[in-house]
């Protein structure tokens, strides 16, 4: 599979996941979420930005609990309790969350069961 970004041909897997992480790119996220159904706002962005980031430090990508227990307390007080913060981020990635954000990260495919 591929997707067309800014005229280029960014190639992907069957299910949409960067081949090449290199070809990452907003553009290349705001596409795939628009193919996924996905409305991007600030608070996706910023979950994209701390999978990038996280996977730049570790090699790998957060587990569910991970990004609750750090993003979810540094979100504020209406996030003081990991089930509200893990509904709000079901919320922006109703499916699965941190496959569709490995994917609009430009990230591997995480492993069943991740």
């Amino acid at each position: 599979m591929s997707v067309i970004v800014n005229g280029r041909l960014i190639e992907t897997d069957e299910q949409g996941f960067l081949l090449h992480p290199e070809d990452w790119s907003e553009e290349f996220a705001e596409k795939v979420a628009e193919q996924d159904g996905i409305q991007l706002y600030d608070e996706s962005w910023g979950l994209i930005g701390y999978f990038r980031e996280y996977y730049q430090q570790y090699s790998s990508h957060p587990s569910m609990r991970q990004l609750v227990l750090s993003l979810g307390r540094q979100s504020g007080e209406h996030f003081h309790d990991r089930k509200t913060y893990e509904k709000f981020v079901y919320k922006l990635f109703p499916r699965d969350p941190i496959r569709e954000l490995c994917k609009l990260a430009g990230l591997p495919k995480p492993e069943p069961g991740d």
